[in-house]
């Protein structure tokens, strides 16, 4: 396993500044579109979210920050300012953001921490709604940065002299010969509930610091993309929310959180829906596993903290057996085992995710298909219905990722379950989709 090198190649923009200043606000400005989430309640933000963007023609690597704050209440507080603090050092051009009509001691006390990286710092003093908050940027110049803008980032005031400013402070390295940000092979994101170990998976995987990691319930909220290489795949893996039950969710941030989780279904290849061992299965991960079938996309049920267990003389096949009982919608599932903490369990891990992204990606063809519901026929044949045959005339595949046949057959109408159900099991076993959901859909003809 190792970082994915493109990221590295794209010079780094880091958002940073106090909460509420409109850090988010700007990174979708920037990306036109609201990958971060933005609220009025200061310090929504807690991971570093990454994402390439185009500014000016040129691509960049933008990166938003969690708030710095002077007075912390919790551990939170303590994470995410050591975070944007960490951040300032690994960025080649720093975004400082202030509101134009509120200096804090946070700001100024912000103001020492960038002092060693002047260079590279533009303060953009941001919330200059009105020609007439424009006046106030000039006092912004006494704390001596050589680059001092006035923005609004909610309104799209001035945002294209920022991106001069950006652009021409930087320098961007043409590569001949090679794809400066390359897409990746296999897509995965990490579901599940609460501290079941996700951002501590993410981080292991991409060898990084990406996601805040707490004992803290619900730590992360925005949904954290990382990269890196198995063998010869490019992954990229996002790290996701914990999804609770509704009745639980609250806060107008957890539920974005839990939404965008949710979304990111559609776009992966492969779901790892984690389960704490500790706590078992749950009527949660079931409600989630049933989205996943739902899109169509591959899953494993990764059983962490597994290094409790085996304290506990705990069983893997008797947990395995548990498990499939109480989860027969996912049988076709592969189960693994992990301790994401002490990175155990990880090569049987992306072996399996591979094995599953293949099958995922195989097409029949459609005369072997045909050659082979033939044969099925002859060996089990088609029931007699209210005195009718039933005939299957025809199969094909449609899709790949997810997986969809179309079987054609002379009456849709009380066609038998149990005989859709062999054909999908006889399509299974000849054709090595033993792991991956397979939709089979009945078409008159």
């Amino acid at each position: 396993m190792g970082s994915n090198l493109s990221n590295k190649i794209l010079p780094k923009v880091v958002v940073v500044g106090r909460p509420n200043v409109g850090k988010s606000t700007l990174f979708n400005r920037f990306l036109r579109e609201r990958k971060a989430i933005t609220d009025p309640t200061p310090g929504v933000t807690r991971d570093p979210i990454e994402a390439s963007c185009i500014i000016g023609n040129r691509e960049l690597l933008l990166i938003d920050t969690g708030g710095f704050k002077l007075e912390r209440d919790d551990e939170f507080d303590e994470l995410v300012s050591k975070k944007a603090v960490q951040m300032i050092g690994e960025g080649d051009l720093i975004l400082f953001l202030m509101d134009v009509m509120d200096v804090t001691p946070e700001d100024e006390a912000f103001i020492e921490l960038l002092r060693p990286y002047e260079e590279k710092v533009i303060l953009v003093a941001n919330k200059v709604d009105t020609v007439e908050k424009e006046n106030e940027v000039w006092n912004l110049y006494s704390y001596g940065f050589s680059t001092v803008l006035g923005i609004s980032a909610e309104h799209n005031r001035n945002i294209y002299d920022l991106e001069d400013a950006i652009t021409s402070r930087l320098e961007f390295v043409d590569i001949e010969g090679k794809e400066l940000h390359n897409s990746p092979d296999i897509k995965i994101t990490i579901l599940g509930k609460p501290n079941a170990g996700k951002s501590t998976l993410a981080n292991a995987l991409t060898k990084s610091g990406n996601s805040l990691v707490s004992d803290i319930a619900g730590t992360t909220r925005d949904v954290v993309e990382g990269h890196f290489k198995y063998e010869e795949y490019d992954f990229q893996i996002l790290d996701t929310a914990g999804i609770r039950r509704k009745s639980k969710v609250k806060e107008d941030v957890e539920y974005y959180s839990v939404n965008r989780a949710i979304k990111t279904i559609a776009d992966a290849d492969i779901v790892y829906l984690l389960i704490d061992v500790e706590e078992g299965l749950t009527d949660q991960d079931k409600k989630i596993a049933s989205q996943i079938i739902k899109h169509g996309k591959g899953v494993i049920l990764v059983l962490n903290k597994w290094d409790v267990m085996k304290e506990l003389g705990n069983d893997f096949n008797a947990v395995q057996d548990r498990v499939r009982f109480l989860f027969p919608v996912l049988g076709f599932a592969p189960i693994l085992n992990i301790s994401a903490l002490k990175k155990r369990g990880f090569r049987d891990l992306l072996k399996k995710t591979v094995e599953l992204y293949n099958e995922l990606e195989k097409r029949v063809e459609t005369n072997h298909l045909n050659d082979a519901l033939a044969e099925w026929q002859d060996f089990n044949p088609a029931p007699i219905v209210k005195g009718k045959a039933i005939k299957c005339r025809y199969l094909t595949q449609v899709s790949v990722s997810p997986l969809k046949f179309v079987l054609f057959v002379n009456r849709e109408k009380n066609f038998p379950d149990f005989y859709k159900r062999y054909i999908l099991n006889q399509i299974r076993k000849e054709f090595g989709f033993k792991n991956v959901p397979i939709t089979l859909d009945l078409k008159e003809s």
